[in-house]
């Protein structure tokens, strides 16, 4: 019986971790063959080189691809992220807070967030109940340079070079049994209506499969060009569209650390994303058009970086908040950009390509006519997903209290709110996340009759919290002080002072004398480089 072909169309880091992914979940990394995978890249279209910061599930994609930890730090010169620091979000005056991966609760009933909103706040919420931001403001690693004996480990995921992980990807799989095609696409041939049926390229071949992977970036020339599904706007309710990026590089801007988080900070119109990488930082401001024009958005770029930057080069970005309204049409899955995007406060940029390749390796069509259902499960899983994402992102937004420019002012006005997020923000007032509300996400007020792929699912969208639980809620909802009004008004003015957990307390001291700091931990564990650390930018007299 013949394998079932699988052809990826587009590399790139979408094209390359769905392609390890299904050889490693399907064919056990190329030891037990089950399915044909073949990817088409084209070696025309120009690569974007970012720094990507992602969230903890790379760590279950790493493992089932079968990559080992240390090797793939080294060739994507990949640092660890323990959390993201959010900078100038309630108000302009430098103030912070974090969103760390790891926290603790409290047994056998978890009451820190009912006992911090009565107590005064004069301790951030996380740091009642996470050991991490501490750890991250100390720049220490997550991991220990001998065997770790500090109890619970911490939460991390990375940051990395994206191109140098879609090159790794590359090499790892193609020696493990993917098939690699240069060309580029010349024709979609249809072997029924919404079915493909082969590709033609440049070079005169047809490539014929089963299942198509449409990895081709926003263009989405498989998924929109040919099969002509739609696209929904999510433009109202995240206004940025667009990103000016830079390079960094310590061998001029050595900061004296490597941070072991992402900071975000929020900027006269937008925020600026800022990733320690091993030999670089790139940071990216995502701003609004609409406000603030390209060149006004560079300034302020380079005014956050500071004297002395101004010959590094910078590259625009333009993007569209939105997502295909079915993801799986006839024989084609849109993975990547062509898929859908979000802006990436939380990170989201290859968790998309993640979960659409994890997604996708768990509702694989070995049977043709188990298609159309298995595709159907598969849009809703990734609809809710979106959506999902989209409110959290929505919420940083929403709650803020900055009205020094108008994008500010903007983004608080209700129609700027998702429906869904109104309907959570109010629950919430009564009481806080808990971690039944995502068993069944329905709340007063939301729409019983939504419609969100277009065709046959006309349910509205559920939020399972499979992405961000109870616990990541509380994180933004409380480093935003959305209470402040609603605990003065209920609790009065004389409250007792904020405790931290005596927990939380132990492991900060253990921290203190266990853990190195990262860029000590990168240089012994994965050789990075060390730097010297300047007072002056190069070239300064």
């Amino acid at each position: 019986m013949q394998r079932p072909q699988v052809l990826i169309v587009g590399g790139g880091s979408a094209g390359w971790m769905t392609a390890a992914y299904l050889n490693g979940a399907l064919n056990k990394a190329g030891r037990e063959p089950r399915v044909d995978i073949h990817l088409l890249e084209s070696p025309d279209i120009p690569r974007i080189s970012v720094g990507e910061a992602t969230i903890p599930s790379m760590r279950h994609l790493l493992a089932v691809i079968g990559v080992d930890e240390m090797e793939f730090m080294r060739a994507t010169d990949a640092t660890f992220k323990q959390s993201i620091k959010y900078a100038n979000w309630v108000h302009n005056d430098n103030t912070f807070y974090h969103h760390p991966f790891s926290s603790m609760r409290t047994q056998p009933l978890d009451h820190l967030a009912e006992e911090w909103l009565r107590s005064d706040r004069s301790i951030p919420f996380m740091e009642t109940c996470s050991a991490q931001p501490i750890i991250c403001e100390m720049g220490l690693a997550p991991k220990m340079l001998g065997q770790w004996d500090m109890g619970p480990p911490l939460n991390y995921a990375y940051h990395m070079n994206a191109q140098k992980f879609a090159d790794y990807l590359r090499d790892f799989s193609v020696a493990r049994g993917v098939k690699h095609t240069l060309a580029n696409l010349q024709d979609v041939q249809m072997k029924a209506e919404q079915r493909i049926g082969a590709i033609v390229t440049d070079q005169g071949t047809s490539l014929a499969a089963d299942l198509f992977v449409d990895c081709t970036g926003f263009s989405a020339k498989l998924i929109e060009k040919q099969l002509g599904v739609g696209f929904e706007d999510c433009s109202q309710w995240l206004l940025c569209d667009r990103a000016i990026t830079m390079h960094i590089p310590y061998d001029r801007f050595y900061p004296g650390m490597v941070r072991p988080y992402t900071t975000a900070t929020a900027l006269s119109n937008g925020w600026i994303w800022d990733i320690p990488m091993q030999n670089q930082r790139s940071v990216g401001y995502v701003h609004s058009s609409a406000f603030i024009s390209i060149e006004e958005a560079e300034r302020e770029m380079r005014a956050y970086q500071g004297v002395g930057c101004e010959d590094l080069p910078h590259r625009v970005v333009n993007f569209k908040v939105g997502r295909r309204k079915q993801n799986w049409q006839g024989n084609c899955v849109a993975i990547g950009l062509s898929g859908g995007f979000i802006e990436p406060l939380e990170s989201t940029g290859l968790y998309l390509s993640d979960l659409g390749a994890v997604t996708l390796a768990e509702h694989f069509p070995f049977a043709a006519e188990d298609m159309p259902l298995l595709a159907s499960r598969y849009n809703r899983i990734l609809s809710n997903r979106f959506y999902e994402i989209l409110d959290f992102i929505n919420m940083h937004y929403c709650m803020t209290q900055r009205t020094d420019t108008a994008f500010w002012r903007e983004v608080q006005k209700p129609e700027r709110i998702t429906e869904r997020l109104k309907a959570k923000l109010a629950f919430w007032k009564v009481k806080p996340p808990s971690a039944h509300d995502f068993q069944d996400q329905w709340f007063p007020g939301m729409d019983a009759q939504g419609s969100h792929d277009g065709f046959s699912d006309m349910r509205a969208a559920v939020d399972t919290g499979g992405l961000w639980n109870h616990e990541s809620y509380q994180c933004i909802l409380y480093g935003m002080d959305y209470l402040r009004a609603h605990c003065a008004e209920r609790y009065g003015p004389n409250l007792p002072a904020t405790q931290i957990h005596r927990a939380i307390l132990q492991r900060l001291q253990m921290a203190r004398h266990k853990l190195p700091p990262h860029a000590h931990w990168l240089q012994q564990a994965v050789g990075m480089p060390t730097y010297a650390t300047a007072s002056k930018p190069a070239g300064w007299v």
